[in-house]
């Protein structure tokens, strides 16, 4: 199964300044290990210790935010677009 990864400029440099990468799965766990792969310590910035997704990492497929889907279990379809988007924290 075949799938595009879409990354923020904040995890660009964890996949060799790519904005799109193409990455197989049938889940979110899947994709992002082979993500790891190629690029090793990409699963760090998107997992925590336990193997759950970050806090301040959002991430969706295609449309469906993966928290509500299962979290890192969440199916990932052929073709699928998987973004993912640091969460925005600061201000005032």
């Amino acid at each position: 199964m075949s799938v595009t990864v879409r990354l923020p400029g904040a995890l660009r440099d964890a996949a060799g300044g790519k904005t799109k990468l193409e990455a197989t799965g049938g889940t979110l766990r899947d994709v992002i290990a082979d993500v790891d792969r190629r690029h090793p310590g990409f699963r760090g910035r998107i997992v925590d210790e336990s193997g759950r997704l970050r806090t301040y990492v959002n991430v969706y497929v295609g449309d469906e935010d993966v928290r509500t889907h299962g979290g890192v279990d969440a199916a990932v379809p052929d073709g699928a677009e998987v973004m993912i988007i640091p969460a925005m924290a600061g201000g005032r």
